[in-house]
């Protein structure tokens, strides 16, 4: 037990480095590549996030979903993409090569959808080479870009006020 919280403070860590040296650099691109980020434990309805690329004219091929569970992944047999806690090491370091694969993959942007205080997924977010970092409103604001205050039940909510703050910004591609 002691144990955890030392590797917990050790996340908190570099999570804190990660946000101090991160520079943000907003541009004009359109987002054509978007990643998700979201608690399996929250929400468990993939389809909705595929539902919302679809809106934000993203191609199916170009977007990446990933799930993060505090259950063990014996329980979680019916999820493909989901991670635990058993996929991160000290210091930030991430044990699993596919999950290494999302985090390095540049996207244009990245939606983290998760509302409880999970440090794994904060590491995620931090730890993202995304263009820009979308979320719903978290106690460390420097996670993301953008930030939507709602809940998570609020799913229809979130969505609208994407696509208007992406319109604003110019970034939705038009077809």
């Amino acid at each position: 037990m002691i144990l955890k919280g030392f590797k917990e403070k050790s996340i908190k860590k570099q999570i804190n480095k990660l946000l101090i040296e991160r520079h943000v650099n907003v541009t004009n691109n359109k987002i054509e590549s978007l990643g998700i980020i979201f608690n399996l434990d929250e929400i468990n309805d993939f389809e909705e996030f595929r539902a919302l690329a679809s809106f934000l004219k993203v191609q199916p091929n170009k977007l990446k979903v990933v799930a993060f569970s505090s259950k063990p992944k014996e329980a979680l047999k019916s999820w493909d993409v989901c991670y635990s806690s058993i996929d991160f090491g000290w210091k930030g370091v991430i044990k699993n090569s596919e999950l290494q694969r999302f985090l390095d993959t540049e996207f244009d942007a990245l939606i983290s959808f998760y509302e409880t205080e999970v440090i794994e997924l904060k590491l995620l977010t931090a730890k993202s080479k995304a263009q820009f970092k979308i979320g719903i409103l978290q106690d460390d604001e420097r996670l993301n870009d953008l930030i939507i205050k709602t809940t998570i039940k609020e799913f229809d909510v979130f969505k609208t006020e994407i696509f208007k703050y992406l319109t604003i910004l110019n970034k939705i591609k038009n077809e």
